[in-house]
């Protein structure tokens, strides 16, 4: 139960905050690194494009890596990784660089190209703790313990107040049986943050572990108040309760069986908690509701490997839904006389009344008279995509962005047609569509390419 990496407070260890000339409109780059501290990443994000954009004959690579840190936490790892590449394109040396794209291919699993960014951030600064701290949750993931092990320990000797390297380390030694010891990095983690609710969850496994179901007891009772919706928590709740022959509750307190029955409410795939619910139905003497438990234990069991989980692929609702908001938001140009913006109009209207066929005819007519006209590509191909024509609308989107390389939305619409079509290049087109400014495209990458 490794947790997530913060790479907020990680990487604010490492900002770089590098005195720019005055010339070089140092102000967007300034208030982009004041904007991704206070958490205001989107903001950020357009700073240091304006500031890129400005100084496209002399890139500075601090730009580029804060860039790539504020896509990081608005979940666009794959645009991250391309601004932690441009970073160190221009600055090999750049060993933050290197721990965040490390960081961003953990995010993505892929481990092992990450160790490859851990180990040269490492061999260009021998003394960085968030290197070796990093490599150590990618050695874990790889199911290297050992390796993870001697990582943390290392990065707790030049950072021993670190609550998640001590966290980190308490859970390489649960993987490798040491619950004991364990025991000693959980507590120091929870005495320096006692917020953290893996932490007491981590704790309360390894006292599990130990037999002392009590107190074990009372770190998941901690844990639930801390973070309510996590089902593994009240499973093993559950399961202490059991062998303390608590079934129904005692005291007010709830009972093994309130906590099974949670559990299932939050994750009703938990094979494990049908069962220890089933027992301790057993146990009270409702046999009838022990078999029923039992069978959907059996059942859940069997079917495993057929949950319903994100496959890459976008339904057709939930495309149409995505691409009608971008429809809601084009705003009407000035009025004019000219022809092609004339049925352009029409056609928008048709469209929004939808009657998207008579569209398509009218953005045809709006092309035929301006073949340059990226508006009329765009929404023919919308136009496409809602008629079912997705190949072709992915076409259009990309007329569009030729005639306009910075329309936004046509990179978010060609994104999500490329998503419900299992294309994973769609991603970077969201991350694109982000970059220039379309704030939704974020949502979509943290529900869908990640």
């Amino acid at each position: 139960m490794l947790q997530r990496i913060s790479i907020l407070f990680l990487l604010n260890l490492l900002f770089i905050t590098a005195v720019i000339a005055q010339d070089a409109t140092p102000n967007y780059l300034e208030l982009g690194i004041t904007q991704n501290k206070t958490g205001n990443y989107a903001d950020a994000l357009r700073n240091f494009s304006i500031e890129i954009e400005k100084n496209i004959a002399n890139p500075n690579p601090v730009s580029f890596y804060n860039r790539g840190f504020a896509k990081y936490n608005l979940k666009d790892f794959r645009g991250a990784i391309l601004d932690f590449d441009k970073a160190i394109e221009l600055k090999p040396t750049y060993f933050e660089a290197f721990i965040a794209r490390g960081q961003s291919y953990s995010m993505q699993d892929n481990h092992k190209v990450a160790m490859n960014d851990y180990n040269e951030a490492i061999r260009l600064n021998p003394l960085e703790a968030t290197a070796y701290f990093s490599r150590g949750i990618s050695k874990m993931k790889l199911q290297n313990f050992r390796g993870g092990l001697s990582d943390f320990n290392k990065s707790l000797e030049l950072n021993p107040e670190y609550a998640p390297g001590l966290a980190s380390r308490g859970e390489s030694k649960v993987k490798l049986g040491d619950f004991k010891g364990s025991l000693e990095d959980f507590d120091k983690a929870i005495t320096i943050n006692p917020k953290r609710a893996n932490y007491y969850s981590s704790r309360a496994y390894s006292k599990l572990k130990l037999g002392e179901y009590a107190t074990a007891l009372k770190d998941y009772a901690e844990a639930i108040k801390l973070s309510p919706d996590n089902p593994d928590d009240y499973y093993f709740s559950g399961f202490c309760k059991t062998q303390l022959e608590n079934f129904r509750g005692e005291n007010g307190e709830k009972g093994a069986l309130e906590d099974f029955s949670r559990s299932l409410e939050l994750n009703p795939m938990k094979v494990e908690a049908y069962y220890g619910r089933g027992f301790s139905k057993s146990k009270i003497g409702d046999q009838r509701g022990a078999i029923e438990d039992y069978t959907k234990a059996a059942e859940t069991g069997n079917n495993e490997n057929a949950k319903i989980l994100y496959d890459g692929k976008m339904s057709k609702n939930l495309l149409d839904d995505l691409r009608n908001g971008v429809q809601d938001k084009i705003k009407m140009a000035e009025f004019t006389t000219e022809r092609a913006e004339i049925y352009f109009n029409r056609g928008s209207s048709k469209a929004k009344s939808g009657d998207q066929k008579q569209a398509m005819d009218d953005y045809n007519k709006a092309i035929s008279l301006n073949p340059i006209y990226a508006e009329a590509y765009f929404l023919r191909g919308v136009a496409k995509s809602s008629l079912g024509d997705q190949r072709n609308a992915i076409q259009d989107c990309s007329n569009a962005i030729k005639l306009n390389p910075k329309y936004a939305e046509a990179y978010y619409v060609r994104g999500i047609i490329k998503l419900a079509l299992s294309d994973n290049t769609g991603c970077l087109d969201l991350s694109k569509s982000g970059e220039l400014g379309y704030n939704p495209a974020y949502q979509v990458i943290r529900d869908h390419c990640n």
